[in-house]
């Protein structure tokens, strides 16, 4: 396998790195780290770390880039529309210490409410929100780059991730209201362990180009929410009506019910050969209680 590094080894690039060491002792794997408490929690994990920081180009030197599979987890500023963060990290690579290939991960949010449609590659960006026009910007910065370098691109249109450790846990005890089930609209996840499968494939592949990331079978958050409940055997979050939702729910929620798609995963069934460990919510909670 080749060596890999990682900006942004939070909990996808962890688990990334977890499975490569498990796989390939010979591997190497590293990451870019900012805090003192990452670099620790990354060395305990036997990750090698490369201090750096995107926000201060300065503090971006010696990257050991150099015929890696480099993995772009970071997320972009919390403010604005474009994301200076994949710039000042690009501007900092030597020209003759070039990855041989990256893998980003963006969102589905890139294409906006889509009507409950079902939404595949092919379908133009239409990003509703800052947060998906900072992806847009990043998903743009990227390929302009990489067709330029003539270095092989892949991006990842993620669905919403959860797993052991990222289930909405606080959010159910604390009985935080939901939309009506009749009322929400469709959503899309991805268990963490399938998107870790899909990076390292897109990794390890001669393969290039968009792929949505997701396990085929979108519901609603509503219902997400109520299965989660379900398998930890908490009660069911309370229902609102969407007058109610206004004043009860936050912002970053709101924008969420405002956008409506079903993403298909045909192209990463087919094209990256990937075979889903957990391939609907059923199956992928079961793993989270037993690795909890």
């Amino acid at each position: 396998m080749q060596d890999i590094f990682i900006v942004g080894c939070g909990y996808v690039g962890l688990r990334l790195a977890q499975t490569v060491l498990a796989e390939d002792e010979e591997c190497a794997v590293m990451a870019l780290v900012r805090s003192t408490e990452s670099n620790r929690r990354l060395q305990e994990a036997d990750i090698m770390t490369v201090p750096g920081d995107l926000d201060r180009p300065s503090f971006l030197t010696e990257l050991p880039t150099e015929q890696t599979i480099l993995y772009y987890f970071a997320p972009p500023p919390a403010t604005g529309i474009t994301d200076p963060r994949i710039t000042h990290l690009l501007n900092a690579f030597s020209p003759t210490e070039l990855p041989a290939k990256i893998v980003y991960i963006s969102t589905t949010g890139v294409y906006g409410d889509c009507g409950g449609d079902w939404v595949t590659e092919a379908r133009p960006t239409n990003p509703q929100t800052d947060r998906a026009r900072r992806r847009v910007d990043a998903e743009n910065t990227l390929t302009q780059w990489c067709d330029k370098q003539k270095i092989p691109l892949v991006i990842l249109r993620v669905a919403g991730i959860y797993g052991a450790g990222r289930l909405p846990i606080e959010r159910l005890k604390q009985k935080t209201p939901v939309l009506a089930e009749a009322l929400s609209p469709f959503s899309n996840r991805i268990h963490v362990d399938d998107l870790v499968e899909v990076c390292l494939i897109a990794g390890d592949s001669d393969v290039t180009g968009i792929f949505n990331v997701t396990d085929g079978n979108p519901t609603t958050m509503t219902d997400y929410f109520n299965h989660v409940a379900d398998a930890l055997k908490l009660p069911r979050p309370p229902v609102v009506d969407k007058a109610a939702a206004q004043t009860e729910l936050s912002t970053e929620m709101l924008s969420y019910l405002a956008e409506s798609k079903r993403i298909s995963n045909e192209k990463m069934r087919t094209v990256l050969e990937v075979e889903l460990f957990y391939p609907d919510l059923k199956s992928g909670l079961q793993q989270c209680l037993e690795e909890m």
